[in-house]
Formats: C-alpha cells, sequence, structure tokens
C-alpha cells in the first residue's frame, strides 16, 4: 500500500498538469450535467414493510384518484376579540378564500369550514384544508405562493389568519451562513497548524472541488435515481469536512519530510505513501459506515449514505492526487515544519548551523535544545498517571451519557417549528380551537374484502375504538365505490409526538387482530404520524444489526492496519462512549431543554427518530479517521524500534495538533449548522459536533493513550497465525524504508567503484 501510493505522489508530483487538468475536467463535467439535469424535486418517502406504508398503498389502489400521499394544506382563522368567525364579514372572507384557493393549480380539492363542521365549540376558531395531487415537497412555487397569498389577504380583512401544512415544507437547507462561518474557521485553524496561507489555502481548495464534484454528482443524477433535494444535504457536510481533513494530514506529513531533510518529490511520496495509507483506511471506515445504512432498509436514508459515501471516495481520490499536484505548484511557498521559527532565530542572531536532527533529536526524538511541545507534554503526562486519566475520562463520559437513558424518539412536525413561522401558529391556534390531537389526526382503513359484512366491520371497528384511551373524536367510515375499503379518521387527545398518541395507535392495532378474528376485515393504521411512530420503530430496530455490521467491518479492516487484536477493539468501546455522551448532550438540550436558549431550541419534544442511527454512521467514521490519524503514527514509531511509551509520545509529537485540527475543523463545519431554522438540521449539527469534541479530545487523546500505556507491549500484540493470514498493506511506510535502505546501499557500492577507478 506504502509503495504504491510512494508511486503515485510522485507521479502527481511530476505530472501536476496532467493531474490537475483530469480533476477540474470532472469538476467541469459535473458542474455542466447539474446545470442541465431535469429538476428532481424531493425523492418520495416510503418506509417498505410498515403498517402505515401498506395502508397507503392499499388505498392508493382502493380510492384511484384520491392521492392519498398528496400534500396538504391549512389556513386558520381565529375572529378578533368580541366576535365569532361565524358573524356575517368573518364567514364571508372565510368563503371568498375557499373560493380562491379551489381555482389554483395542483388542488384536488377545498373544503368549507361551515359545511364541514370545522369551526370550535366557542366559534371563535375555524380552519379550510387544501388536498393536492402531489406530495407537499414535490409542490410547486407557485402552488405555496397561491396558499400563502390566500392566507395574507384573509388576514388583511382583521382576522387573525396562519398557514401550515405539509404544503408549505420546502427542502430543508443547511443554510449558507453555517457553510460560510464552518469555512471561516477552518481557514483560521488550517493557518495556524500549517504556518502560511498557502498550505491553507490547499486543503479548502481542494475540498471545495470535491464537495462540488460529489454534489452537482449527485444534482445530476437526481431526476434519473430519484434522489430528493435533502439528499445532497449529508454528502455536503461529510465531504466538506473529510475533505479538509484528509488534506490536511498529507500536508502536515509533506513539511515534516521537508524538515527531515528530503527534496520536494521525495517529501511528497512518503507523505502520499505513509500518511496516504492512513488516508485511505479513514475514508473506508466512513465509506462503511455511510453505505451501511442500507441495512436500515428505508431508501431514503440508503440514498443519502451512499451518495455522502460518493463525495468521501472522491474526498480520499482528491487528497491523494491532486494535494501532490497542487504541492508541486506551490514549491517553496509550502515550507517545511519550524522552517518559520529557524528563519527567525537566524534573524536574531541564533546559531544557524543547527540541523533538524540536532534540534529533534535521532529517530524523531526531542534533542536537548528542543523545547516540548504542548501535544508532547500532554502525552507524557498521561503516560505517567494512565490510571487516573482513564478513569476520569470514562466517569465523565459516562455522566454525560446518562440522559440517553431517557431517550425518546419521533419526527418533527410544525409543533417543533420556531414560535415566530405561520406554520407553528396555525399549529397553536388548532390546538387552541380543537384540541392538541387534531395536529395528528390518524387514519384507519378497514380491508373488508375478506368479510362477509363490510359495514358491520367497519361499525365494529369504530364502536371499539370509541372506548379507547385519549380518543377526542371518531368519524364515521366512509367506503369507497366498490364498498370493500372504509377510512375512519381519529383525533387523538393528545399532541402527535406524546407517548400517549403512540400508546393509542397500538391500542387500535392491538383491538384490530380480534376484529379480524371475528370478522375477516383487516385494520391499519397510518396518517402522518402513524408513520412517524412506525418510521422511529424501524429505525430503532435497525440500530442493533447496523451497529454490528459497521463496527463489525471496521474492527477486522482496524486489525488489518494495525496488526493489533486490542487496539481496535479498544477504538471500537472508545467510539461507543463518545456517541452515547453526545446522545446524552443531545436529549439534555432538545429534549429537557437545559442551555437549550443558548442555540435557540423554542421547543422541546422527542429526538429526531434518524438521530441514534445516523450519529452512529457519520461519527464511528469520523472517529476512526482520528483513530488511524493518531495512532497509525504511533504504531509507525513502535514498529521502527522505539518502546510502547515512547511511542505513544512520537505519535503524539507528529500527530496530536493535526488531529486537533481535524477535529475543530468538523465542528466548526458542523457546529455551523446549528444556526439553522430547521430543527432536524439544528439537531443534526449540534449532534455531531458535540460527538467530534468528546471522541477527538476525551477518547481519542486522552483515553487512547491511557489504555496503551497500561497495555504497553500487548496493545501491539497478534497471534502468529493470524499474522500470517493477514494481507500485510504497510500503513507504516516500512517498504519505504527498506527501499530507502537498498537505495542507499547501492549509492555506497557506486562510490567504492568510483573510488578504485
Amino acid at each position: 500500500m506504502a509503495t504504491f501510493l510512494y508511486k503515485l505522489g510522485r507521479f502527481a508530483f511530476r505530472r501536476r498538469h496532467f493531474v490537475a487538468l483530469i480533476w477540474v475536467a470532472l469538476l467541469t463535467l459535473a458542474g455542466v450535467g447539474a446545470a442541465s439535469a431535469p429538476a428532481a424535486g424531493s425523492t418520495s418517502f416510503s418506509i417498505p414493510g410498515v403498517e402505515a406504508q401498506k395502508a397507503f398503498d392499499l388505498l392508493e389502489q382502493r380510492f384511484p384518484g384520491a392521492s392519498a400521499d398528496g400534500g396538504t394544506g391549512r389556513i386558520v382563522f381565529k375572529a378578533p376579540e368580541g366576535q365569532k368567525m361565524t358573524d356575517a364579514a368573518n364567514k364571508a372572507t372565510v368563503e371568498k378564500t375557499v373560493k380562491t384557493l379551489g381555482d389554483g393549480s395542483e388542488v384536488v380539492s377545498v373544503t368549507d369550514p361551515f359545511t364541514t363542521n370545522a369551526v370550535s365549540k366557542d366559534g371563535t376558531v375555524a380552519y379550510t384544508s387544501v388536498k393536492y395531487d402531489a406530495p407537499g415537497m414535490e409542490l410547486k412555487d407557485s402552488t405555496r405562493d397561491a396558499l400563502e397569498k390566500a392566507g395574507d389577504d384573509a388576514r388583511a380583512t382583521g382576522l387573525t389568519v396562519d398557514v401550515g401544512g405539509d404544503a408549505l415544507q420546502a427542502a430543508a437547507e443547511p443554510g449558507a451562513i453555517g457553510e460560510v462561518v464552518g469555512l471561516a474557521i477552518a481557514a483560521v485553524v488550517l493557518v495556524i497548524t500549517l504556518g502560511s496561507l498557502v498550505a491553507a489555502g490547499l486543503p479548502l481548495l481542494t475540498a471545495i472541488i470535491g464537495v462540488g464534484i460529489g454534489v452537482s454528482t449527485i444534482t445530476a443524477l437526481a431526476k434519473a435515481l430519484d434522489l430528493g433535494d435533502t439528499t445532497s444535504t449529508l454528502a455536503l457536510m461529510i465531504g466538506l469536512a473529510v475533505g479538509i481533513d484528509y488534506a490536511l494530514f498529507i500536508v502536515s506529513r509533506y513539511r515534516s519530510e521537508l524538515a527531515e531533510g528530503r527534496d520536494r518529490e521525495e517529501a511528497v511520496g512518503r507523505a502520499t505513501g505513509t500518511a496516504g495509507s492512513a488516508v485511505v483506511f479513514a475514508g473506508l471506515t466512513v465509506v462503511i459506515a455511510l453505505a451501511g445504512l442500507a441495512v436500515v432498509n428505508v431508501p431514503m436514508l440508503t440514498k443519502m449514505g451512499l451518495a455522502a459515501a460518493g463525495t468521501v471516495v472522491v474526498a480520499v481520490l482528491i487528497a491523494l492526487t491532486m494535494i501532490p499536484a497542487l504541492l508541486g505548484y506551490a514549491g517553496k511557498k509550502v515550507k517545511a515544519t519550524g522552517e518559520k521559527r529557524r528563519s527567525t532565530g537566524e534573524k536574531t542572531g541564533k546559531k544557524t548551523g543547527e540541523t533538524t536532527a540536532e534540534k529533534t533529536g535521532e529517530n524523531g526524538r526531542p534533542g536537548k535544545q528542543a523545547k516540548p511541545g504542548l501535544g508532547v507534554r500532554w502525552a507524557s503526562f498521561v503516560i505517567r498517571r494512565p490510571a487516573a486519566v482513564l478513569l476520569l475520562g470514562v466517569v465523565g463520559l459516562g455522566t454525560i451519557a446518562v440522559p440517553a437513558t431517557q431517550l425518546e424518539l419521533g419526527l418533527p412536525d410544525d409543533g417543533s417549528q420556531p414560535t415566530s413561522t405561520t406554520q407553528r401558529r396555525a399549529y397553536d391556534l388548532l390546538s387552541e380551537g380543537f384540541g392538541p390531537g387534531f395536529n395528528g389526526p390518524l387514519m384507519i382503513v378497514v380491508d373488508a374484502k375478506n368479510s362477509d359484512d363490510p359495514t358491520a366491520a367497519a361499525t365494529t371497528v369504530t364502536d371499539g375504538i370509541k372506548d379507547l384511551k385519549d380518543v377526542a373524536t371518531v368519524t364515521p367510515a366512509m367506503f369507497n365505490k366498490a364498498g370493500d375499503t372504509a377510512t375512519i379518521t381519529v383525533i387523538p387527545g393528545s399532541k402527535p409526538s406524546s407517548t400517549q398518541t403512540e400508546d393509542l395507535v397500538h391500542a387500535i392495532r392491538d383491538q384490530g387482530v380480534d376484529v379480524r378474528a371475528d370478522t375477516g376485515a383487516q385494520v391499519l393504521v397510518t396518517g402522518t404520524t402513524a408513520m412517524n411512530i412506525d418510521f422511529s420503530q424501524k429505525l430503532n430496530d435497525a440500530l442493533i444489526p447496523y451497529l454490528g455490521l459497521v463496527v463489525g467491518l471496521a474492527f477486522l479492516l482496524l486489525i488489518v492496519v494495525f496488526r493489533s487484536i486490542l487496539v481496535p477493539l479498544k477504538a471500537a468501546l472508545g467510539f461507543l462512549l463518545s456517541v452515547l455522551a453526545a446522545l446524552g448532550a443531545v436529549v439534555a438540550v432538545f429534549q429537557w431543554g437545559w442551555l437549550g436558549g443558548l442555540i435557540g431550541v423554542e421547543e422541546t419534544g422527542p429526538i429526531m427518530s434518524m438521530m441514534p442511527i445516523f450519529m452512529v454512521g457519520v461519527v464511528f467514521g469520523l472517529a476512526m479517521d482520528y483513530e488511524v490519524f493518531l495512532v497509525t503514527r504511533m504504531r509507525e514509531a513502535y514498529v521502527h524500534g522505539e518502546s510502547p511509551s515512547q511511542a505513544i509520545v512520537t505519535g503524539f509529537r507528529h500527530s496530536a495538533k493535526v488531529v486537533a485540527a481535524a477535529a475543530i475543523i468538523m465542528m466548526a463545519v458542523f457546529g455551523g449548522f446549528i444556526s439553522s431554522t430547521e430543527s432536524m438540521i439544528k439537531m443534526i449539527g449540534f449532534g455531531l459536533a458535540i460527538a467530534v469534541f468528546f471522541d477527538a479530545f476525551v477518547v481519542r487523546m486522552a483515553i487512547v493513550p491511557a489504555v496503551l500505556a497500561l497495555l504497553g507491549k500487548k496493545a501491539w500484540w497478534l497471534p502468529k497465525w493470524l499474522d500470517r493470514a493477514l494481507p500485510n498493506v504497510d500503513v507504516e511506510g516500512e517498504g519505504l524504508k527498506t527501499q530507502a535502505d537498498a537505495a542507499s546501499s547501492r549509492d555506497g557500492d557506486e562510490d567504492r567503484e568510483l573510488v578504485r577507478v
């Protein structure tokens, strides 16, 4: 591996024009494809195998043309103080609004609140519902504009009017401000870490190119592969973060190789061979984690994971080829590690005859005149007190993880929107006028095709539901033309995201088992609320298999990389600790409301159901990045003859600064999304940022060296039979050292021949 990448890096350095041209051509091709591709809208949201999806599919079949999955809009009216909606003027405004909405495109039906009993008991609140023939996120902008304009016109008459429903839900945008802030912080960190604007600019440039190719390709293929607008969100976040980190790691190693006195082409080759090997395996762990989302069997998640994995592959390839090419263009503008300090010393009259070896000592060990850096001092402290550091780290993260035991899963609705939005105000008005459960009605589908008396079966279902707890309203059954399928609407007494509503859904389904046994009719519960409940349950059931698959595959991969059993095991256990602590922090902030005001959390509630499995996938990949970056340098020092303790210090001397910079960059990129007004994006940004902090600075920087110090040589133990069976990927660059020794030997022989002549 190292030898191949060494040759690849030198080739890219020498043929820099060719390599740069290829990447520019790929970016141009992807950009042209994205610009000329038809708009895709949103991918259809389906959850194969769950009851709510089966009910939707049955409705499409038995009620053709009813647009069971079509978008809905609601305009909620509230009369001024002392008036009622049934007053002549207010009633006229509502009727005019209904007529205007009925003339719009994509509209299937509009209800009149005065004929559908959609006026509150006290007469102060009324609403009209609009049904569309396309899903809410696929509606035309003109359709959404018409809905909002109808609300504005009604509001102008003096009524309180707000608009809700999924018709207003556009694809969640990550927010340009968050991206800009993240990139700005990343730029500052890179300048501090790499010591020059040119060196700092290389990772930023290559990351932007990689993300540009990845996201543009997703956009170009969106229509053909049914990829929605949200598919590119994860690819953007992950691609930007890992693209910067991978390039940073190679540039940093290149500067270290220059400091050893190697020429620039040789330094590029060695940096690509050693750091590039770590980048390849770090990228593979991220790809495994993201592609593994396919195990959940939710098409939307599968597509998001594969798209993001593809972007990571692009980031790895760019780091291995374009970075060496750009280093060739940069020339002497990218300086060796410590060169700026040495130049400063020369100007102030310090000795200039010192070599790098004199400053750092043999084998990279600190010389007498070298001042240990922060990473070295910290590693030395951990080695002296490994048990105390390990105990403090584990107990600290364990304490933060405690709230995760109270995790409640759900999907965000209009009730989680900021109070400044019209969707949230409409949600609150409906709760005020009709009860909290009105925002999440349940649709009961009675498939009576195999029943001797469909009408009696539907009546049995209706009467049974009325006797259940937390039921506010049950509408009479409505049959299709064939008379073999009926729908019943149930209004719960509690809000959609409450545990009471979830219990009601399960109670109806349990009751349906008895109904089928007695009448032959099948009872299915669907609707947005039921779909959310089923989605959350499906993700919860898939979490353990997914975790086992991802951790298992990565564990095998890391055994190959580190040629050790205990190091990969420690890496996996450390990850579990950091992700549990991150979930605990998410629960404390977004479910309990602790410190929520600091990041703009206006409404607490269940944690987004995708969050646990999403965090496991993304954070595991990133955690293994830090593990590979940090521990491969320790492994390299150990293989080259250093003691286990000294290898830990050497690993920190060369990698701690880079890993810390990479983590800060990741946190900046993810943290930028916390400013989003979308609760889902805000939660993802916070969860990933805090998880990176825990994993990089607590697990990798404290727990990992403490465990390695306690294990000593046992950390690198591998059964001999397994050692023989495993392929030698040479991440440490041992092959390069052998190659260099052979070259030196040949040079020596040539010199002796010349002397004899």
